[in-house]
């Protein structure tokens, strides 16, 4: 009681300037321990041992600031960067995070080497799950390469109020949800398009997307893959590729990754005989053998015979919404029932559907989930493969470019035959800086 007391003697001796920045962060810790008991279910003691870690620390800091700090070498500069943490710590959280591109799977709406900002305002920011973390890092700790958090605190999921929902046609940010070694808001951040929304059917029908019925405007940023014969099979030469930033190519194959605005200027080329796009179909042998989502066995051993450009139809799980247990359901929905909602071991027995046991005839959705495609489409490991994103995947909107970095990409083969990308900077993008995205 005696050290309560004298840290409340200490904390009333703080400058009237501090007392003021003590007392905000303090009210914002409240709020928060509150949402998480009444908003997000999460056990009182839990919360409360989150409540206590972040105070701590902000009583911490101030408490240094003006009683271990005097006199004391590289005072300020602790003073600095312990501010500089807090404060980066709450912004990143609720307000605001840059991110990188690091694959083509959104070419050419957004390119490798883009820096961005995305909102987490937008949609609500999501509250820390896994708070145990080193602030600043992700999933490990730079040049040690190890776990920059801890699981052994976790708190349940809560968002809090947006301005908008997720709409059709946006680009987010999320955690990929096929990755059970990672609590959910450690997983691995990707970044696509939203072709669906929760409630949504969709149908690809040869690459054309179909939301409940209706044609899917696409972005003008939208790639296929394209076979390119040239008179002598002599193929683009490299001056062209660059001219029209082809960026990439599999020339031996004669295949080419483009938009349909540089498939017309391809035409136009006086050597160009014929260009094909690779849409895959379901009628050919490699089409019925197709992988489609990691985790579940090929869909055309169980009548779904689909393919990167043909598939669906299929319904985007709602929350609140029934859907019958039958057994398509049950191959469909099995990975978002046991995995994301947690309800417990789903099987087919026979044509019975039972749920830890017991049989159900339908299952109602706890979550909405989202279907996500990258603008790339013939590269791009998106929902087509590993399935829906849930709600409490979502990261934020991105908002804009503020950096770009264009890089030259060569596969190369190392001395031990592994095959690799390796990249040179060949300059800044300004064109892209502060470019808005759509």
């Amino acid at each position: 009681m005696n050290f309560i007391k004298n840290l409340i003697e200490k904390i009333k001796g703080f400058p009237k300037k501090t007392k003021i920045y003590f007392t905000i962060w303090s009210i914002i810790n409240v709020l928060i321990f509150f949402l998480y008991i009444f908003g997000a279910g999460a056990n009182i003691l839990i919360a409360l041992l989150f409540f206590v870690m972040w105070q701590g620390a902000v009583t911490f800091y101030y408490y240094y600031r003006y009683y271990i700090k005097k006199d004391r070498k590289y005072g300020e500069w602790f003073d600095a960067i312990m501010f500089a943490v807090l404060a980066a710590t709450f912004i990143r959280s609720l307000f605001i995070e840059a991110y990188q591109i690091p694959t083509p799977s959104m070419e050419k709406s957004l390119l490798v080497g883009d820096f961005l900002f995305v909102s987490k305002v937008n949609y609500g920011a999501r509250l820390p799950m896994t708070p145990l973390s080193v602030p600043f890092a992700h999933q490990t700790l730079p040049i040690i390469e190890t776990k920059a958090y801890s699981s052994a605190l976790q708190l349940p999921y809560f968002r809090l109020p947006g301005f908008q929902t997720i709409k059709n046609g946006d680009v987010v940010v999320f955690n990929y949800p096929f990755e059970p070694d990672n609590p959910v808001d450690k997983k691995t951040n990707y970044i696509k398009r939203c072709i669906a929304i929760a409630g949504d059917e969709l149908s690809i029908v040869n690459g054309q997307i179909y939301l409940n019925g209706k044609k899917f405007n696409d972005p003008t940023g939208r790639q296929y893959s394209y076979t390119v014969n040239t008179e002598g099979n002599t193929g683009l030469n490299k001056k062209l590729l660059n001219e029209l930033d082809i960026t990439y190519s599999v020339p031996e194959r004669s295949i080419y990754f483009m938009t349909d605005k540089t498939r017309e200027l391809i035409r136009k080329e006086s050597n160009i005989s014929k260009i094909d796009t690779l849409i895959q179909r379901i009628d050919s042998a490699e089409d019925q053998t197709y992988p489609m989502w990691v985790g579940m066995a090929p869909p055309n051993w169980y009548g779904f015979r689909w393919s990167r450009d043909n598939f669906g139809p299929i319904y985007v799980p709602q929350k609140g919404h029934k859907i019958v247990m039958n057994e398509k359901n049950y191959y469909l929905y099995k990975m978002p029932i046991e995995q994301y909602e947690h309800a417990g071991t789903l099987e087919l027995n026979g044509d019975k559907v039972t749920l830890n046991g017991k049989i159900i005839s339908e299952y109602t959705f706890k979550m909405n989930y989202y279907f996500m495609m990258g603008d790339n489409r013939h590269n791009s490991q998106d929902s087509r493969y590993w399935g829906f994103v849930p709600e409490d995947h979502i990261v934020g909107k991105a908002l804009f470019v503020w950096l770009s970095l264009k890089y030259d990409v060569k596969t190369v083969r190392k001395h031990n035959g592994d095959i690799v990308d390796e990249q040179s900077f060949k300059g800044v993008r300004w064109n892209r800086i502060f470019m808005g995205i759509k």
